[in-house]
């Protein structure tokens, strides 16, 4: 349940449309649902803006289709990262409809999707990058953010960057992926005034050590208003700049997320 649907409950009783009891039934699942192996957090959206997010690593795929079928049916819809084939079975048996994008590992269920408002921009230092990219666009659009692309624009070619920097600039929040050195989020970060979300990617030769290498020079960048998150972490790059996007159209936990 997230805050709208909290308030339109209230609303309906208010409004002699649902009884008490009526409200009551709704909210009995809350705070969560007790699978056995999990306990399934329906409040997440109340606090967070969208419904608790699986991570399919280290589950099985009866697992992850368990918890998925509870969230959505609690929170209408679900969001599952880091699925391989097994749980993408799993998944598909469970909610008809599943939408899956192989490359980013993800697997998401939105039937009646939020209107995509502000602007948030993912980049790409090269094409290897864009799996990451991808997850990270991807759970920022489905927290309601409108989402602009810009692949393949890193340091080795950085002409390509340069048509890029008035829609870069426009953007309420820069998710910038980069693999190899990891050069790309400090060249943006000093062109533009808005904030940059860092992430390294494990993509690169022996020395870049699966992504440590781009991690510390994200982490020693010299340009202001760069953060960073850990190798790989599209997920936790895009609810960011969801939730500053968000910030910046003039909303908090109540906005068109949830």
């Amino acid at each position: 349940m997230d805050r709208e649907a909290l308030r339109e409950l209230l609303a309906a009783v208010a409004a002699g449309e649902k009884t008490v009891e009526d409200a009551a039934a709704r909210l009995e699942r809350a705070p969560y649902d007790d699978l056995g192996f999990a306990r399934v957090d329906h409040h997440r959206a109340l606090r967070d803006g969208l419904p608790e997010v699986v991570l399919a690593l280290g589950k099985t795929p009866e697992q992850v289709a368990a918890i998925a079928r509870s969230i959505l049916d609690a929170a209408g819809r679900v969001l599952v990262t880091r699925v391989e084939p097994p749980h993408a079975a799993a998944l598909a048996a469970a909610v008809p409809g599943m939408l899956f994008d192989r490359d980013a590992r993800l697997a998401w269920y939105d039937p009646a999707p939020r209107p995509k408002r502000g602007n948030v921009a993912v980049v790409t230092a090269g094409t290897a990058d864009i799996p990451v990219a991808q997850e990270a666009a991807l759970t920022a659009e489905m927290m309601g953010a409108m989402v602009t692309r810009h692949f393949d624009v890193g340091v080795a070619g950085l002409h390509r960057l340069a048509d890029r920097i008035e829609a870069l600039r426009a953007a309420n929040a820069l998710v910038v992926v980069a693999g190899m050195e990891g050069a790309l989020p400090s060249v943006v970060g000093g062109l533009v005034a808005n904030p940059v979300i860092a992430v390294p990617t494990s993509v690169g030769y022996g020395a870049s050590f699966g992504g440590v290498a781009a991690l510390l020079g994200m982490l020693n960048s010299c340009a202001t208003g760069v953060a960073v998150v850990n190798i790989d972490n599209g997920f936790g790059a895009g609810f960011l700049a969801a939730t500053i996007n968000r910030l910046a159209m003039g909303g908090r936990g109540e906005g068109p997320v949830g």
